[in-house]
């Protein structure tokens, strides 16, 4: 059973994270979520486009890959590169600003996975910007929508 209940989760200062529980095995969420050429399927920003993307099919930390992205109307490219990965628990990686963006996974039974999402501003260059410029909070409804939509994905 699946709920698609979505968590505030207290991660520490100039955190945004949320979480929800999906019905799939933990494996099957890491495969999606450390590979950078899935990313679009399940990000409920909107701002990740599916062309262009370069880099590894799976992550590990270190690795650097790219993808395109679109904001405002603006197509762009980002270099991430991955700074923390751990099999089936954790993928993080860095924006060349500083910030960084994390997912923690926990089996709560087989066939159900915490999913926790966070946007780690903390590290970022300028987290003084993110803030006056509203992007915390843009950024709390991209990670909402798309831990709905992966919650729905996997959901009946």
């Amino acid at each position: 059973m699946t709920t698609s209940t979505l968590k505030t989760e207290n991660t520490g200062p100039r955190r945004v994270s949320r979480s929800v529980q999906v019905a799939a095995p933990v494996a099957e969420v890491f495969a999606l979520v450390a590979d950078p050429h899935r990313h679009a399927e399940i990000d409920g920003s909107g701002t990740v486009r599916d062309v262009d993307v370069k880099g590894p099919k799976r992550l590990s930390a270190g690795d650097k890959f790219t993808v395109g992205m679109t904001q405002y109307g603006v197509p762009y490219k980002i270099t991430s590169k991955a700074t923390e990965v751990e099999e089936n628990r954790v993928v993080e990686w860095q924006h060349p600003l500083g910030h960084r963006w994390r997912w923690d996974l926990a089996e709560v039974s087989p066939g159900t996975t915490k999913v926790t999402e966070t946007f780690d501003y903390s590290t970022a260059k300028l987290p003084i910007f993110i803030e006056l410029t509203g992007y915390h909070k843009k950024n709390a409804e991209g990670i909402e929508s798309t831990l709905t939509s992966l919650a729905d994905r996997f959901a009946g």
